[in-house]
């Protein structure tokens, strides 16, 4: 949605909406102020306009509520000559614009336009905060193998180098976390990452959403969409299951991977797209050329650079590292008091293959958490247990692993997360074999 607009005039409301849709915005008309709330949140993606001077809430009123709901949403207010100083005083407050009758239709369109461009920078700037925020649980990243160290450091390589990225991977091993990482690492952090996946869209509608279509393309097209290819413009495209594309589908992205320009459906007009493709795949693409099933040539083209992400199995060490710290969060998540670990839960980790992979670790360590598995705990004394220097040797690297990982391998937060001094934090970390940049990976920019 592009604007909200409200107004009680009937007749001036309808003339307004229709200017704004002619000019290709998407707009919800309200009749009160009232009616406007229940639509609009902290998420709504759009610019709001509205009239001042409204039975019953006022556009003032109406502006007040809003900036309680979110400080950064655009509120452009129309008023007569008699409003003016009004209405600056409520820009002081932070409202974005304000347009005094009469008003040329351009004058309305271009605060709109301009109030729109600044609400899409606010929230692609929280969705990054989130990520950045949510960039302790990209674990399927965290480890201290050599496989993943290897992964790590190809993945600072290929960030800025701006070239297609293919990612090989079974299920659950963190593709879609792998090109999340890449995006953010990269120079195009601040614009979208569009993900698809083209495996749960039906072949009737996936041309569609990858590229778009005009109104009257198609039986049902009643209005124009942007696809999917477009709106990451300027940003990332992760196609995930690309191995479900159709030959059809395959033969329309290599062109777009070649020219870097689509052409939505019901119209002969070509949009050129800076986009950076990363697309992933569950088994082998090589064995589906051979097979004849993949196009050989669009295989070739996104082959320029491969990330084969390795399964949990295959990095075992790796395995009670993450465990702990899903069990960290989950516990948080569920409000319950940390989990001690019993030897059937230990024994479980050390030999189960784990085929849904780290997807399967999570929703293990989340079940661990709310007491959803056996987890007998030997009492103390129990001539099951470690002698009591080992166990306080393993329970110092284990906080000193979760400060790292919870502070995405950020020193000084880990050293005061702790309350040690800088030297003996680096002296533990000898002692215990833990590699502290092997945790910077959460972190955006991590170098």
């Amino acid at each position: 949605m592009d604007v909200a607009f409200i107004d009680d005039d009937d007749i001036l409301r309808a003339a307004n909406v229709q200017a704004l849709m002619l000019a290709g915005l998407t707009v919800a008309p309200f009749a009160s102020g009232a009616a406007a709330l229940e639509a609009i949140d902290a998420g709504f993606p759009g610019v709001v306009v509205s009239d001042v001077r409204m039975p019953g809430m006022d556009g003032l009123e109406l502006f007040r509520r809003l900036r309680k709901i979110d400080p950064d949403l655009p509120v452009i207010l129309i008023t007569g000559h008699g409003d003016i100083a009004m209405a600056v005083d409520a820009m002081r407050e932070g409202a974005y614009d304000f347009l005094a009758k009469p008003y040329p239709g351009e004058r309305l369109l271009g605060a709109v336009r301009h109030a729109r461009e600044k609400r899409r920078l606010v929230l692609e700037n929280r969705e990054l905060r989130r990520r950045a925020e949510a960039a302790s649980e990209d674990l399927p990243l965290l480890g201290e193998t050599a496989e993943m160290a290897r992964l790590r450091q190809t993945l600072r390589q290929l960030a800025d180098a701006d070239v297609d990225v293919l990612v090989e991977g079974e299920t659950g091993s963190g593709k879609e976390v792998v090109a999340n990482a890449l995006h953010r690492l990269s120079r195009r952090a601040a614009r979208p990452f569009v993900a698809v996946n083209c495996g749960a869209l039906p072949e009737s509608v996936i041309e569609s959403e990858l590229f778009g279509h005009e109104a009257g393309a198609f039986t049902g097209a009643m209005k124009k969409r942007v696809g999917r290819i477009e709106h990451a413009h300027g940003g990332t495209l992760f196609l995930d299951e690309i191995e479900a594309m159709s030959p059809a589908l395959q033969v329309k992205l290599l062109r777009v991977l070649e020219a870097r320009e689509i052409t939505p459906l019901g119209t002969n007009e070509v949009r050129r797209v800076d986009i950076r493709v990363v697309a992933a795949a569950k088994i082998n693409l090589q064995a589906l050329v051979r097979q004849g099933s993949f196009r050989e040539d669009l295989y070739y083209r996104l082959h320029v650079a491969t990330l084969h992400l390795p399964p949990l199995r295959e990095r075992r060490a790796d395995v009670a590292l993450l465990f702990g710290h899903f069990l960290a969060l989950a516990c948080t998540r569920f409000q319950r008091e940390p989990v001690q670990i019993g030897e059937s839960v230990r024994r479980h980790l050390d030999t189960h293959d784990w085929p849904g992979n780290v997807r399967e670790l999570v929703h293990y360590a989340e079940r661990v958490a709310l007491g959803l598995v056996a987890n007998p705990v030997p009492p103390t004394g129990s001539g099951d247990r470690a002698p009591l220097p080992e166990r306080m040797e393993a329970f110092e690297a284990g906080e000193i692993r979760a400060a790292l990982a919870e502070s995405c391998g950020d020193v000084q937060a880990a050293v005061k997360a702790l309350g040690i001094p800088r030297k003996t934090f680096y002296d533990k970390l000898r002692r215990h074999g833990i590699d502290q940049a092997a945790y910077r990976t959460g972190r955006p920019g991590a170098q």
